[in-house]
């Protein structure tokens, strides 16, 4: 029998999620246990039973794992966000590894061998980027992160994930707001003005973006804001507005205005210094995106003379990173800000042998492969992975390697395992933490026609 909610049971945790819980079984029955670990035995109350699966709260550690650790972080389980925080990094890792194994094993049919996943070079302060929602709560107006699972803002003003300035600017950007009675967003009604505050960080020199994502046109009191936070932190670059009046959960409206100082933020990745626009996608792990690239790089075996496709290319920032090893780099994007972005960093770099395009990536290799046929394909498609139109077309342009870096193992498997059935089977698979504490790691793998 299944169990019923707020049954108390016992239970031994026997596997993890890809979300990072613990899964134990009740008479074959399975039951999530968020903070439990694989080997412990618990007592759980269950709060929620479907058809298959139930969930349960952790009431009682009867026998602990050796891998488990005290959390830093008071609202670690409610926010969902870290929800390795209560286990040490090196079970961590062991347990991603199996993870992106078991989904190459299970639905890209791979039996091959998987390397070792290169760990993270810091397991907290490392995020660069932070969209923190701003909703209405039984204090006022409050800011925090989305509770696992829902849109329910869980409150809090310290982030181990960030560096410690994005709780400075935050917790500053609230008063403000509170201050000049500037109304929190409604998913409810469609009323009310904020919505997230952005934060981008520029590990190499310190500067940092904000960005106030408003249900409006304009921010009340904007001068007043900008000046305030400028002056208590000298460390802000530019401040932007960005626009978003749809009555949907996508964070980032199309129109960002600078209401101070830069529209753009520069770091340095791979010896690149690169200028990023507030929608441009980068990596939000510096120092492990470095080590991601190296390993795409090594995986696609440059000599100097290929022609490499950088295709959902964002800013640029993994053909760049190749392109004096490269022949030529060709870079496609759908995103123009992006694509713009790509452009100014190649000049900016003195980078002569990239070119970027705005097109959607299933309309455009096809088109490009006619006149210069790539040898080299490098693929960092969205988390939902790549268009089945795509795969086709870049199989049939015959490059000797292509490499995808990707950050959700489930579409990789499936996406590779159609490259294996167009003539392009594994030749390597590694995964690499970008994201410590977090359940969510990137993959990279070679498909190859030849020996490697």
């Amino acid at each position: 029998m299944p169990p019923v909610k707020n049954q108390q049971i016992e239970l031994t945790i026997t596997g993890m999620t890809s979300g990072g819980m613990g899964v134990g079984r009740l008479d074959g029955f399975a039951v999530f246990v968020p903070g439990s670990i694989p080997g412990e035995r618990i007592l759980a109350h269950v709060v929620k039973v479907q058809r298959h699966y139930a969930y349960a709260k952790l009431m009682e550690i009867r026998s602990a794992s050796p891998d488990r650790m005290e959390s830093d972080c008071p609202v670690s389980i409610a926010c969902g966000g870290c929800c390795y925080r209560h286990m040490t990094y090196e079970a961590e890792c062991r347990i991603k590894e199996q993870q992106v194994t078991d989904t190459f094993r299970r639905i890209g049919g791979y039996q091959g061998p998987v390397l070792p996943i290169l760990p993270s070079p810091l397991q907290d302060g490392y995020r660069n980027k932070a969209q923190i929602p701003v909703r209405a709560g039984r204090h006022g107006l409050e800011m925090g992160f989305f509770a696992e699972g829902s849109h329910r803002v869980v409150p809090h003003d310290y982030c181990p994930l960030s560096p410690a300035i994005f709780d400075e600017i935050a917790r500053s950007a609230g008063e403000l707001l509170r201050r000049f009675g500037i109304p929190p967003y409604n998913e409810e009604t469609g009323g009310g003005l904020i919505r997230h505050l952005y934060l981008r960080y520029a590990e190499s020199t310190g500067a940092v973006q904000v960005g106030f994502v408003v249900n409006g046109r304009e921010l009340p009191h904007a001068g007043q804001i900008c000046q305030t936070l400028t002056e208590r932190f000298p460390e802000i670059s530019g401040i932007f507005l960005n626009r978003n009046e749809a009555r949907s959960n996508v964070i980032l409206g199309r129109r960002c205005t600078t209401l101070w100082g830069s529209g753009t933020l520069i770091d340095t990745i791979c010896g690149l210094e690169l200028e990023i626009a507030p929608l441009a996608f980068y990596q939000v792990n510096r120092q492990a995106a470095e080590r991601l690239y190296r390993e795409a790089a090594d995986f696609a075996g440059l000599t100097g003379r290929e022609t490499v496709y950088d295709l959902y290319c964002g800013t640029g920032v993994i053909g760049l990173s190749m392109a004096a090893q490269a022949g030529r780099v060709i870079g496609v994007e759908i995103v123009p800000d992006a694509v713009a972005n790509a452009q100014k960093n190649a000049k900016r770099n003195g980078i002569e042998n990239a070119l970027f395009y705005t097109a959607d990536v299933a309309h455009a290799a096809a088109r490009l492969a006619v006149d210069c046929p790539p040898d080299v394909v490098l693929l960092d498609p969205p988390r939902r992975g790549c268009d089945p139109a795509v795969i086709e077309q870049i199989a049939g342009m015959h490059p000797d390697r292509i490499v995808m870096i990707a950050c959700n193992p489930a579409s990789a498997a499936r996406d590779c395992a159609r490259f294996a059935e167009l003539g392009y089977p594994i030749a390597r698979l590694r995964p690499v933490d970008l994201f410590p504490r977090t359940g969510n790691v990137e993959t990279v793998v070679l498909l190859s026609k030849g020996e490697i």
